[in-house]
């Protein structure tokens, strides 16, 4: 990814962060000689730095994806930005985002009990503590069924890398009347880059 200096996110908590609040990634590998992407939900874990995940068994790109270094990229924040924002008519349309990229080798999961590990740490993640709903009060049947129709993947990372544009290179007065604009808009994405630039300012 293209990261110029002043956007790049240098500290590993704030990628990590930014994987957790938006573990819905795509999945990028070479399948058949082409690019494939598989749009899915990935887990982290910090400590043993490796991204976990399962893909429909009809889903073909696990079958060559075993071994090959993939990337797996998570969208943050987005919006765009209009030049009528600015005080200066000499400006053009932007985008503001932020992002991570994770690259590391696929690795298929064998291990029954392992795979269901997974799927419930992955389950009790997005459903948040305090919920009525765990993988606990499914029939052993129904589970098992479920295991078969999916091929669960582990990804231990090799590297990554981070992205926060959020118009860090222009005078602060101009940011701050960017981000009350985003503001105004009334929609949520454009009102999240706001909070994003207001705390950059903030420090």
């Amino acid at each position: 990814m293209y990261i110029p200096k002043h956007f790049r996110l240098n500290e590993e908590e704030k990628i990590f962060q930014l994987i957790e609040e938006n573990g819905f990634a795509i999945l990028f590998s070479q399948h058949q000689g082409s690019p494939w992407a598989t749009h899915l939900p990935l887990m982290v874990d910090r400590r043993d730095r490796v991204l976990y995940g399962h893909i429909a068994r009809p889903n073909g790109q696990w079958k060559d994806g075993q071994g090959q270094e993939v990337l797996a990229v998570f969208q943050g924040a987005h919006a765009y930005i209009s030049p009528t924002w600015y005080e200066s008519d000499q400006e053009v349309p932007t985008w503001n985002y932020e992002a991570a990229h994770v690259y590391g080798k696929l690795e298929i999961m064998e291990d029954s009990e392992e795979i269901l590990d997974s799927l419930e740490r992955l389950v009790d993640q997005y459903e948040g503590t305090g919920s009525a709903y765990s993988l606990d009060q499914v029939s052993s049947d129904k589970l098992n069924a479920l295991k078969k129709g999916i091929v669960a993947f582990r990804i231990p990372i090799s590297r990554m890398e981070g992205k926060a544009k959020f118009s860090q290179h222009h005078p602060e007065e101009r940011r701050r009347s960017v981000a009350s604009e985003l503001r105004r808009t009334g929609r949520e994405g454009d009102a999240l880059v706001a909070q994003r630039m207001e705390k950059g300012l903030d420090h």
